[in-house]
């Protein structure tokens, strides 16, 4: 993080390396065309504590696999694989 005793150009410098950072579908990468909701290992990381799911932005992933996120997430909650809400 930017802390005081740096610069104004510096904090500047450094606050444009962090937020142009292109983060990349993790399910694009690996060449996945179905999300599985059996896997609940990946899709727990996909979703908080509270059980709510992670934006696009958040998570890295494309439109076409955050919507299959999405399903794969409901019905992994329907099955009981997935919590509804957190504790």
């Amino acid at each position: 993080m930017a802390n005081k005793s740096m610069g104004k150009k510096t904090q500047r410098k450094w606050r444009k390396k962090v937020m142009n950072r292109k983060k990349t579908c993790r399910f694009c990468a690996n060449k996945v065309e179905f999300v599985d909701y059996k896997d609940v290992g990946v899709l727990s990381k996909l979703y908080t504590a509270h059980g709510k799911l992670y934006s696009a932005k958040r998570s890295g992933n494309c439109a076409k696999h955050q919507r299959h996120v999405k399903k794969a997430v409901k019905r992994a909650r329907f099955i009981g694989l997935a919590p509804y809400i957190g504790t």
